[in-house]
């Protein structure tokens, strides 16, 4: 299903009509403040640029879902847990660096 639809206080943003997507991502955020929309912004430019149909984006907010962010150990916001089937890994900030979230996709070396 693609689009953005809202549940359990997260957003959601689906790009794989399969309902199978290689790339999980969570990015957890601090509400509505400048650097949390920047790295939604930019971690789906990114996203949508390099494995457009091959992901699903969750966006969290801590302040709405503080329970899943200690769950996830979450200690910096914005944070993006990239889960693979073969591994899982956490970038912090405002997911500006493209070279790096492609080197955590696999991408590129």
């Amino acid at each position: 299903m693609k689009g953005v639809h809202a549940e359990d206080n997260t957003i959601g943003v689906t790009n794989d009509d399969s309902g199978s997507a290689e790339y999980s991502l969570r990015l957890f955020i601090s509400g509505a403040s400048a650097n949390s929309a920047k790295a939604v912004l930019n971690l789906i430019s990114v996203c949508d640029t390099y494995i457009k149909g091959r992901y699903a984006l969750e966006v969290i907010d801590i302040f709405q879902d503080h329970e899943l962010a200690q769950k996830e150990h979450i200690t910096a916001v914005p944070s993006l847990i990239i889960k693979t089937p073969l591994s899982a890994k956490t970038l912090v900030g405002n997911m500006s660096n493209c070279q790096k979230i492609l080197q955590e996709l696999r991408l590129t070396t």
